[in-house]
């Protein structure tokens, strides 16, 4: 399913012209363990966290360079959701509204958020930092993809997926 799901997203990418590279390499759950395939790219990897609003039952993907710390009470704040009300998400909402599960977070599922029930939380640094590429997982968390930020910009823009911008410095 993992591998029909990347290839939607590949054409889809085609269509817009985004031109991408890919590290193939074996499933990785966290930050730490896809580390040591990603040592030859150049750009930011990222990390990315399927968050729920406690209180109003919002949907939220953050997308981090992954050095960040995010610091769920500051996000929430910033958010105006209320401190302590943003959790994560059960891999069961991420499975229904993304495509995707635990380990495979990424904001390119955002093209299968057809009502555009998940708001999009950007880190500020990954479309102004100079970064010759960002990286996802294309949909499995045994690949790792890079396109260029305005590239990125455009794909979200295409998907109606506007991003809140956030620092996380």
């Amino acid at each position: 399913m993992a591998d029909d799901l990347r290839a939607e997203l590949e054409k889809y990418l085609q269509t817009l012209d985004i031109q991408t590279s890919c590290v193939e390499h074996p499933p990785v759950f966290t930050v730490e363990e896809m580390m040591p395939h990603l040592q030859e790219v150049s750009g930011a990897v990222t990390k990315n966290l399927f968050l729920k609003d406690k209180k109003k039952k919002g949907l939220w993907l953050v997308s981090a360079r992954h050095d960040r710390q995010v610091n769920l009470n500051d996000l929430a704040k910033k958010l105006g959701v209320g401190s302590g009300n943003l959790r994560f998400a059960d891999e069961a909402i991420m499975l229904e509204k993304l495509k995707v599960g635990q380990g495979c977070a990424t904001a390119l599922a955002l093209l299968f958020d057809r009502d555009h029930s998940v708001k999009f939380v950007l880190d500020q640094d990954l479309v102004e930092g100079g970064h010759e590429r960002v990286f996802f997982h294309p949909m499995t968390n045994s690949a790792t993809m890079g396109l260029r930020p305005e590239d990125l910009l455009r794909f979200l823009q295409e998907t109606g997926h506007e991003p809140v911008l956030q620092s996380f410095d």
